[in-house]
């Protein structure tokens, strides 16, 4: 559940005060991405602007790329990244009414090829297997800075997608130590692709808040338990050493009994992706994704605890260390 417009707003005014370099948004059934991003440019000119992720089921490429075209118009001096990502049935069948789709991969190397051809201004005509467009243009005008289209990626198809066709790649619900793997998939795809070392932009959610583990722990139990019973996600907690707590999330889940499936969200598990603690656990946290290889660690502040605004301002002056 959002915090309010208002704290966001606010959010966004003490990032800029303390020297953030951007602000991003996710989207699933609070605020509409764009929307929100738009209003934080008017106010804070200074911060970049990204979604992350938007699911891609919910647009077409060219409304994307005039989305962000429009934001970069707004801001030209300034980077907007259009996170996309191919979510999960829950958001986009249960949620939103539109269908889930086959074939991720071949989806979501079609979707970036078109929104990169969309934001081009030139004229795009386009037969693929999930699109087909016939005369579009962009009606913006942009300079030299366009939108960055960034994919949100988990598992090593995406990921090496991601080094193939992508600005950026955006990692999210992995512990600092599973960033090296992540990262030498996506350069995996930009060697096949011709791509120099280093070209994708490595961008990682960082779950962190500085609040009391008593006030936060049942919250981040059901949090990481919710994307665990997501088939990629889960895979990715496999992957990152959290093999035996998924089985046995997955086990409970299937029989039912929500209890156990939350019990078996070990502490390991979350003192590692969703991380709570003082103000130095939270720095070091972010310190820890940058060192590890992400060059641009996205703080998602957790606000659990009984004042939730105040966790979240601290959070914000712990993570840059102010």
């Amino acid at each position: 559940m959002t915090l309010g417009p208002d704290v966001s707003l606010a959010a966004a005014q003490q990032a800029a005060d303390l020297g953030y370099q951007s602000f991003w948004t996710a989207e699933t059934t609070g605020f509409e991405a764009f929307s929100l991003l738009g209003a934080i440019g008017a106010l804070h000119p200074g911060l970049d602007l990204g979604t992350g992720v938007l699911a891609l089921q919910l647009r077409t490429p060219a409304l994307v790329a005039m989305a962000g075209a429009t934001l970069q118009a707004l801001q030209p001096e300034r980077r907007v990244v259009l996170g996309i990502g191919i979510s999960s049935p829950v958001v986009t069948q249960r949620w939103h009414g539109a269908p889930y789709g086959d074939r991720p991969l071949a989806r979501v190397r079609e979707f970036v090829t078109l929104v990169h051809l969309c934001l081009s201004g030139e004229k795009v005509d386009f037969a693929g297997d999930f699109y087909q467009v016939k005369g579009f243009r962009l009606g913006v005008r942009l300079g030299e800075r366009k939108p960055e289209v960034v994919v949100g990626a988990l598992n090593p198809g995406m990921l090496s997608l991601a080094g193939e066709v992508a600005d950026g790649v955006l990692l999210n619900y992995l512990p600092a130590s599973h960033v090296p793997w992540s990262v030498g998939k996506v350069r995996e795809g930009e060697a096949r692709a011709g791509r120099p070392a280093g070209d994708v932009t490595t961008y990682a959610y960082v779950h962190a808040g500085v609040c009391r583990r008593d006030d936060g722990i049942d919250l981040a139990r059901r949090d990481l338990f919710s994307y665990a019973v997501v088939d990629a996600y889960a895979r990715n907690f496999e992957r990152a050493g959290f093999a035996d707590e998924v089985a046995a999330i997955r086990e409970h889940h299937a029989a039912g009994d929500r209890a156990g499936a939350l019990a078996a969200v070990s502490d390991r598990m979350v003192d590692a992706i969703d991380v709570m603690g003082d103000a130095d656990t939270v720095r070091d946290t972010v310190r820890a994704y940058a060192d590890a290889g992400a060059d641009h660690p996205v703080l998602m502040p957790l606000p659990w605890g009984p004042d939730r605004a105040a966790v979240l301002h601290d959070t914000l002056r712990a993570a840059i260390g102010a």
